[in-house]
C-alpha cells in the first residue's frame, strides 16, 4: 500500500524532544519527564546544532521544540535561533514556568508559528494537583507575555479526573488570553499517566460529556478547537491508514515511529536525517508496525510500554 509520505524527500515536521528534564512532575506526562530526569545520553549542544544543520540542509519547513521542558535545556535558544535564522518555522511547547517577557521578545525575532502553553486547570489548587511544583499564575503570565510580544498563542489542556470539571472554564480562559487554538482530547494511557491510571483516569461518561463540550466550543468559532482524533486509539488507526510526515526525535537522538509505541527506526548519532527519513518510510510498510498498532488499538494497556524504546532492525534493501 502506497502512502503519501513515500513521495516526500524529507519530513514536513520534526518534533524534537530536547530533553527529558523538566521543572514540573505532572501526573499525566506522556514522556515521563520530571525534575532531574535528564537522560545520561542526551544530545550535547554540538550534536544538537549538527542536527539543526541537517534539518536545514534537508529543507524541513517546520520544527516543534518540546521536552520535557525545552526551556530547561541549556542549548534551547541556540537550537531555536539556528533553525529560525535559516527560515525554519518553529513551534515551542512549554509549561510556561520559565517563559517570560525576555524569552518572548527573543523568540519574536524568529519565524514562530506558535507558542503552545499548557493550562491544565483554571484554579491554582486544581493546576497544582495535576502539575506538582507548578504555578498557574506563572502559566497565565507566560500567555500574556506571548501575546504582548505579538506571538501566536496555543493552549493545550490534558484532561484527567482531577481537572475535567474546569474544562469549560479553561476554554473560556484561552479565549480571554487571545489564543488562536485550543488543543485537547482524551487522556492518553502513556508514561506517567499509565503509572497513575487509577488516579487520573475518568469514567466513560465524563469523556462523552467532554467531547460534547469540545464540539460545542468548536461550533462557537472565534478560536480553533482541535480534538480529533479524540483518543490515542483513533489516532493510531488513522496513522496506519496515512502515516504522518513527521519525525519524532528523542532526547538521545533516536527517531520514534509513533509516540504511543516504543519502536524507533534510527539513531541520529549514527545515521543522517535523510537515512532516518527513509527508515521511517520503510517502517510503515513493515509487519512490525502493523502488528503493534493492531494490538495497541485493541488493548490500551499496550501504551504503557511506549517509553521502553527499542530500535527496529533495518529492512532489507
Amino acid at each position: 500500500m502506497a502512502h503519501r509520505i513515500d513521495s516526500l524527500k524529507a519530513p514536513l515536521l520534526v518534533t524534537w524532544q530536547l530533553t527529558r528534564d523538566c521543572d514540573l512532575a505532572c501526573l499525566h506526562c506522556c514522556t515521563e519527564s520530571a525534575p532531574g530526569k535528564r537522560l545520561p545520553d542526551e544530545l550535547s549542544r554540538e550534536e544538537a546544532l549538527r542536527l539543526a544543520g541537517e534539518i536545514i540542509a534537508n529543507e524541513v519547513p517546520y520544527v516543534m521544540l518540546c521536552g520535557g521542558e525545552p526551556l530547561v535545556s541549556p542549548h534551547f535558544i541556540d537550537v531555536a535561533e539556528t533553525l529560525g535564522a535559516a527560515g525554519v518555522q518553529l513551534k515551542i511547547e512549554t509549561n510556561g514556568q520559565r517563559f517570560d517577557t525576555a524569552i518572548a521578545r527573543r523568540l519574536a525575532a524568529l519565524p514562530i508559528r506558535s507558542i503552545q502553553l499548557s493550562l491544565d486547570g483554571d484554579t491554582e489548587a486544581t493546576y497544582a494537583r495535576q502539575r506538582p511544583g507548578g504555578s498557574l499564575a506563572k502559566a497565565h503570565a507566560a500567555c500574556r507575555a506571548v501575546r504582548e510580544a505579538g506571538l501566536p498563542l496555543e493552549i493545550t489542556f490534558a484532561p484527567t479526573r482531577i481537572n475535567l470539571h474546569e474544562a469549560a472554564a479553561v476554554l473560556e480562559r484561552a479565549r480571554a488570553l487571545g489564543a488562536f487554538r485550543f488543543n485537547s482530547g482524551r487522556l492518553m494511557r502513556v508514561g506517567t499517566a499509565a503509572r497513575h491510571w487509577e488516579r487520573v483516569a475518568a469514567p466513560e461518561a465524563d469523556w462523552t460529556e467532554f467531547r460534547t463540550l469540545l464540539a460545542e466550543a468548536k461550533r462557537d468559532g472565534g478560536m480553533e478547537v482541535c480534538y480529533e482524533p479524540f483518543s490515542l486509539e483513533e489516532g493510531l488507526a488513522e496513522s496506519l491508514r496515512e502515516p504522518p510526515a513527521t519525525l519524532l526525535v528523542l532526547p538521545n537522538g533516536w527517531v520514534k515511529i509513533a509516540a504511543a509505541l516504543p519502536h524507533a527506526c534510527a539513531d541520529l548519532r549514527r545515521s543522517s536525517l535523510a537515512q532516518a527519513w527513509t527508515a521511517y518510510q520503510d517502517a510503515w510498510h513493515g509487519s512490525t508496525m502493523i502488528s503493534a498498532i493492531g494490538k495497541a488499538v485493541a488493548d490500551e494497556t499496550h501504551h504503557a510500554s511506549a517509553n521502553q524504546w527499542r530500535l527496529l532492525p533495518l529492512l532489507p534493501a
